[in-house]
């Protein structure tokens, strides 16, 4: 009678300390919010940039805090910006005020924008993969030609990361599919899953998907953002094949980097095992012959590739345009790849959300001129006004590591920061700078998700495998990040300038 008694008492309620030590980042982001709010308006600062500081402070702190869901942070943010801005004067009237309608309109303009079409397409290929096992089957047989030293291993594992960021534009679905062959292969040599062995590849999978971020185009949502901001602030785009020209040997170099200082810094505990590539072969059989729904959408994939390979060469079709087709294609009867039953559960909608305010708060601060009047302390203080294009490179490229270090998200630290970087590569005066050339550049720096596992979700999706430590991570994601930085001023001094980005 006792457990029945105790099991049916009333929950004992949260107290308010508890309350508030909980939520204490949605606090300080509320009081960030209000204390800008407060502060007089400078004369050469609309009323509406003024706000959208105010939403931008509250924006970063939420975001580095994960205060709130990344989703449910977007809809706040829209709502404030509905108010907000809403009830500022107009930036180019200021006598009469925007209006709520208007306000809200500019917080979801960022849905109508071409690069969201190309990240929920992105999501719905990434769903395709994973729902046919096109995926993992592409990953184990590229495996299963390695060879059974584990030096060669690392270098296979590389190389499916490669082989994958070309098929599925979604780096977390990229590693939830390539962690469970990685803990295969552990098992396969027989090693301790907390052994070096297994710390040495299972980090490796996750910095290649991080590295070839960086290097194509369609592999992640923060590349959508900053080209969504290029194509908003410039009437250009960049095209994916110009992309992979100017980050594929960056990707290429750091890839190489990678295996090095991962098989010194993380050496393993065995040299090979007998039966390995057997193994991986096993489960290769224990998946089946390749079902048809496969074999579609492999065929789509390579047609979908090959289209954003030759845009603006052989045709004008843009990668938003192309990919789109390509889902529409993937539901239609007679190609059956995956039905919308089987897609609606895998899409992570909380990510389409988060990319249109995302898009939406970085337009609003290029619009409302917030972002120009920050850039232009961010010039005088760094003394950026009359410096070199090298120089600029590297201080913004430290700068947005650095920060990185507080987010959690790429994409939402691409939204925060892009439109700074933009108006604040404007405020320059020095001539000859390419400043969507150099938006670029600083975009590649956006992903360096390399040395916190927090600063990105597949860290945390390999870290919930309890196959390394953290403090590994941090030790060799440091030493990645300051080749990386060192990568970027070199190829910054020589190929990315003889292209004529810097």
């Amino acid at each position: 009678m006792a457990n029945v008694s105790h099991a049916t008492s009333r929950p004992v309620a949260a107290t308010p300390t508890n309350w508030f030590r909980a939520n204490w980042g949605l606090l300080l982001a509320v009081a960030a919010l209000i204390a800008v709010l407060l502060l007089p308006t400078p004369a050469n600062l609309p009323v509406a940039g003024h706000r959208m500081l105010a939403i931008l402070a509250f924006a970063v702190i939420i975001w580095m805090t994960e205060a709130i869901d990344y989703a449910v942070s977007a809809i706040v943010i829209a709502a404030l910006m509905a108010f907000l801005i809403g009830l500022s004067p107009n930036v180019a009237n200021p006598k009469v005020l925007m209006g709520t309608s208007a306000g809200l309109g500019l917080a979801f303009s960022g849905f109508a924008n071409t690069a969201l079409v190309l990240v929920a397409s992105a999501l719905f290929l990434a769903a395709a993969m994973t729902a046919t096992g096109l995926d993992k089957r592409i990953a184990l047989n590229i495996l299963s030609r390695v060879g059974v030293e584990t030096r060669h291993v690392v270098v296979g594992t590389i190389l499916v990361g490669f082989v994958i960021a070309f098929l599925v534009p979604s780096t977390t679905a990229r590693v939830a599919c390539l962690v469970p062959i990685t803990l295969g292969i552990i098992a396969a040599f027989g090693v301790n899953r907390k052994g070096a062995f297994a710390s040495m590849l299972m980090i490796t999978t996750v910095q290649t998907a991080s590295i070839w971020n960086v290097g194509i185009k369609t592999a992640a949502a923060q590349n959508m953002v900053a080209v969504g901001f290029i194509e908003k602030a410039f009437g250009k785009t960049i095209t994916w094949l110009e992309w992979l020209i100017a980050a594929g040997p960056f990707a290429i170099l750091m890839s190489t980097a990678l295996y090095f200082v991962m098989t010194r810094m993380i050496p393993p505990e065995v040299k090979e095992v007998a039966g390995g590539r057997e193994a991986i072969r096993k489960s290769l059989a224990e998946h089946g012959p390749m079902k048809t729904s496969e074999k579609k959408l492999l065929a789509l994939s390579l047609t979908l590739l090959a289209f954003w390979a030759t845009e603006g060469v052989l045709h004008k079709f843009d990668t938003s345009t192309t990919t789109i087709t390509a889902v529409a294609l993937m539901f239609l009867p007679g190609v059956d790849i995956m039905t919308w039953k089987e897609a609606q559960p895998k899409i992570p909608w909380g990510t389409v959300v988060l990319f249109g305010i995302g898009i939406s708060l970085g337009t609003a601060l290029l619009q409302t001129k917030g972002a120009i009047w920050l850039a232009d302390i961010v010039v005088a203080e760094f003394g950026l006004k009359q410096a070199t294009a090298l120089f600029v490179l590297g201080v913004m490229s430290l700068f947005l590591v650095v920060i990185h270090l507080g987010f959690a998200s790429a994409t939402a630290l691409a939204a925060a920061m892009i439109p700074i970087v933009i108006a604040v590569l404007q405020g320059i005066a020095t001539p000859g700078i390419n400043v969507i050339g150099m938006t670029l550049l600083l975009q590649f720096v956006v992903s360096f998700g390399f040395i916190l596992v927090v600063n990105a979700p597949q860290n945390m999706v390999a870290y919930g495998t309890d196959t390394f430590a953290a403090r590994d991570f941090v030790r060799t994601g440091l030493v990645l990040t300051l080749l990386a930085l060192v990568l970027v001023m070199v190829l910054g001094a020589t190929y990315w300038r003889w292209l004529g980005y810097v």
